[in-house]
């Protein structure tokens, strides 16, 4: 079985990877189709190929990011046609992300094609978007969403046939926990002593860090971090971390994959406190560390908890989530039982492996008709 995995703007680099390692580990001819990854190194197993066939010239370039996207987008229909003549010599085409919908619909290879729907449906949609993502949808044999959460909005919100839709899990990154080579925490970082609270990830509203910095206040005993690349103001989310009567400290920049091992190692507890989600690969890296997990009752996070994983609770309330963050700061057991239960949870339901074995399994469905 010849399969393309296909990821133009390589917008989620640890999750191709991972599928197509397993999936090559499964039997299955892996071609990952995808275009350099700009902010750093990217995770690379043995067992599967990978071409960067999108974005020759913008994935390099170091100029104004308006010229850089309007470049991008020159090269994006040339791009999309070299795959649909390429992917000829696949049995199957999957499709992680599409850049440009409104365009990708019509570009498509004509081969049996799935889509990963990571985001089931933008956050902050610009005209036309939602009808751009229901055509889509309506153009794959078989969209796969990572929780029950995600596929009951492709039924109800995009009409989606029930028959096509499919719940595959996302992966614990378990391949963090055995790089080559990791790098050590920053020296202000690694001195420091007791209890250590990690909010990572892209810094956006919709995460929810203004009321986690609002929850703080209440919070004795432990250091927040927050963590990650911003992209929201950072001076409002510092006013209110100038409130806080503990240390919170910010490491406001992309963090490649050999530096994230010793933030995740070193935390004692990861927040996220989202106001909306499907699913967050965040999570997924706390979950291959074995980390207690501090969620919100959104999207497909209680399908997580629902494995002892995590504890829940509401969205943008920052009292119960104050409450919840002072009871686990206190108790190192109640950490270390949400722990036991994260590592048992990545060994699983969440492992690679499993989720290649329900993959596989659709994949042999389509092409069989």
């Amino acid at each position: 079985m010849r399969v393309q995995l296909v990821d133009p703007s390589a917008f989620t680099p640890p999750y191709d990877h991972a599928l197509a390692a397993a999936l090559a580990r499964a039997g299955v001819e892996v071609e990952l189709v995808t275009s350099h990854f700009r902010y750093g190194p990217v995770p690379r197993e043995q067992g599967y190929a990978v071409r960067e066939l999108f974005y020759a010239r913008s994935s390099r370039f170091r100029g104004p990011e308006r010229a850089r996207l309007a470049l991008k987008l020159a090269e994006h229909v040339p791009g999309m046609l070299r795959h649909r003549r390429d992917a000829r010599r696949a049995d199957l085409v999957h499709y992680q992300w599409l850049t440009v919908q409104p365009l990708d619909v019509h570009l498509l290879a004509r081969r049996p094609r799935l889509l990963t729907a990571h985001d089931v449906l933008p956050r902050e949609p610009r005209p036309g978007q939602i009808a751009a993502t229901r055509r889509l949808v309506r153009k794959m044999d078989a969209i796969v969403v990572h929780s029950e959460h995600g596929a009951r909005r492709l039924r109800e919100e995009l009409g989606a046939d029930a028959d096509r839709v499919h719940v595959i899990p996302h992966g614990a990154f378990d391949y963090l926990t055995r790089l080559p080579e990791e790098r050590p925490l920053p020296e202000e970082l690694a001195a420091v002593e007791g209890p250590v609270v990690l909010m990572f990830g892209l810094l956006r509203h919709y995460k929810g860090i203004d009321v986690l910095l609002e929850a703080f206040r209440s919070v004795e005993g432990a250091e927040l971090w927050i963590v990650g690349m911003p992209r929201i103001p950072l001076e409002p989310l510092r006013e209110l971390a100038a409130k806080v009567p503990g240390t919170v400290r910010f490491v406001p920049r992309f963090v490649t994959d050999p530096e994230i091992p010793a933030f995740f190692r070193r935390a004692d507890l990861v927040v996220l406190p989202y106001r909306e989600i499907d699913q967050s690969g965040v999570l997924y890296t706390a979950l291959a560390f074995g980390k207690p997990l501090l969620l919100t009752a959104v999207g497909g996070f209680p399908e997580v908890a629902a494995h002892g994983a995590a504890r829940l609770v509401p969205p943008d309330d920052p009292e119960a989530l104050a409450a919840a963050l002072r009871e686990l700061v206190s108790s190192p057991a109640e950490r270390e039982r949400l722990a036991a239960a994260a590592a048992a949870a990545a060994a699983g339901p969440y492992s690679w492996d499993a989720i290649a074995g329900k993959t596989v399994a659709l994949y042999r469905t389509l092409l069989e008709g």
